[in-house]
């Protein structure tokens, strides 16, 4: 009787052992998909809100975005890039500096010149920054092009595309200038048109939401999991 009761208690300690062995698997694997979906989540809200900072800081700062949309100074600014223009004073722009400016509705050449001068973004393409203290109309374009000659005297500019033949048939004036363009970074002017439209807003909301979801689960599974 003596010698079965032992039997029983090591069976009984064998038993809670491999227990015991179990919830510590099973705990490890949960802290595991906890940890996974609560970084995971994160990392997505974070992904939308740097996106969206792209968009906000710069304006904040005096800073214009847009997104290039045709090859005229390729291979310097390629389709798609996302351009960033900070307003200097026109006096100050060198020979071979890149500027924006507005097109000129009035004086515009015909089409067939208008396509092989103009470069990147009309009203709908302007990503953020609008140009705030000019007063032009809706329908004109922007376009940057290099600046051959700045004629400081007379107050425009020569400029031409560098992937065209010939400069561009008419000077830019002053007041019709933009800012010099600072920096190109490429394929990011598409992927924040995409992200101001309805599509892309309806889309990054998602990604939040989902990310918010994924984090309440690790929460979940970890509270769970202790």
């Amino acid at each position: 009787m003596l010698m079965g009761g032992e039997n029983r208690g090591a069976q009984s300690r064998i038993t809670e052992g491999r227990n015991v062995r179990r919830r510590e698997a099973q705990k490890g694997t949960g802290g595991k998909i906890a940890a996974v979906c609560r970084i995971t989540g994160t990392l997505l809200i974070l992904a939308v809100i740097l996106l969206c900072s792209t968009l906000v800081l710069p304006g904040i700062f005096g800073w214009h975005m847009y997104n290039v949309i045709s090859g005229s100074m390729e291979p310097a600014l390629k389709v798609g890039s996302l351009i960033y223009i900070h307003e200097d004073l026109p006096e100050d722009v060198q020979e071979d500096d890149i500027i924006a400016f507005y097109s000129i509705p009035e004086v515009r050449p015909s089409d067939a010149l208008m396509d092989a001068a103009e470069d990147t973004v009309s009203d709908k393409g302007h990503v953020s920054g609008g140009a705030s203290g000019y007063d032009f109309p809706d329908d004109n374009s922007i376009i940057t092009h290099r600046v051959v000659k700045n004629n400081v005297v007379s107050g425009n500019f020569r400029t031409k595309g560098d992937a065209n033949d010939s400069e561009d048939p008419m000077p830019v004036d002053y007041d019709f200038y933009i800012g010099r363009v600072k920096l190109s970074v490429p394929y990011m002017g598409a992927i924040l048109t995409i992200m101001t439209s309805l599509q892309g807003k309806i889309a990054a909301g998602c990604v939040v939401a989902l990310g918010v979801v994924l984090n309440l689960i690790g929460s979940r599974q970890k509270e769970e999991s202790e």
